[in-house]
């Protein structure tokens, strides 16, 4: 029995979600040091990096050409960095930091539903470019999946620890996780049956706005996170996780 392309993009959304999960059990249950958390960060930034350009963008510009693959990243940049803007003003401005110097006393605020709202809004154009990809390209991209997967454990990793640090409990911590994990799933699910329909140019600009997303994302979120405590060897942990998802990019 075929399973239905949609439930199959609802299936690996969900999947590469679920390494929210994997690493907020690190970051809760166990002390990892400042530096470890800053090199997991820049390995989890050069992978996304990397499926930004060889996954994403390449192929909106095989769908829809330069032009349109320039303008959908320019607009999710820019609907990223808007709704990230109101955000911080909430108290997420900080969501993806784990030490109590970075969060500093606007911690002790009432900034939980910014915080899961900011999440959420991180996770959400990783997982719709997911099904774009069973569009485009009749299959599953499993670079983009694994390139997410691999990403999606740092994050859960720094942001729980700060979470805890905040006096989160972990049923409240994993609550928040499992449900981004599952609006994962159905993003990518939604990505597949909105756009599955709809012409190849639209494809490419959605593709290329997913992507604007995540570069803001990693801009605005990620690579900060991952200089905050490792300067000297970051770079070369960002170049490592970039070519770990070019090879896969290249393999796949």
């Amino acid at each position: 029995m075929l399973i239905p392309p949609v439930a199959l993009a609802g299936f690996w959304g969900l999947l590469a979600g679920s390494a929210l999960l994997v690493g907020a059990a690190a970051g809760f249950f166990t002390h990892v040091p400042e530096r470890v958390h800053a090199s997991v960060m820049a390995f989890g930034a050069g992978v996304l990096f990397s499926a930004i350009s060889f996954e994403l963008l390449d192929e909106a510009n095989r769908l829809g050409g330069a032009y349109t693959a320039a303008a959908g990243l320019l607009v999710g940049g820019a609907v990223f960095t808007l709704a990230n803007m109101a955000l911080a003003r909430r108290g997420a401005a900080h969501r993806k930091r784990h030490n109590a110097s970075a969060l500093g006393k606007a911690a002790a605020g009432n900034n939980g539903p910014a915080i899961a709202v900011g999440s959420l809004i991180d996770g959400i154009p990783e997982s719709i470019a997911i099904g774009l990809t069973i569009v485009a390209g009749g299959a599953v991209s499993t670079a983009t999946v694994i390139a997410i997967f691999l990403s999606n454990i740092p994050e859960g990793l720094s942001s729980s620890a700060g979470l805890k640090t905040m006096g989160w409990s972990a049923g409240k911590v994993f609550g928040l996780w499992t449900a981004i994990a599952v609006v994962s799933g159905a993003a990518s699910l939604a990505g597949y049956a909105v756009f599955s329909g709809l012409g190849a140019g639209t494809n490419a600009f959605v593709l290329a706005l997913a992507a604007g997303g995540i570069l803001a994302m990693l801009a605005d979120t990620m690579v900060p996170e991952a200089f905050s405590e490792e300067r000297s060897l970051s770079g070369i942990v960002t170049v490592i996780g970039f070519i770990t998802s070019f090879l896969l990019s290249m393999l796949s």
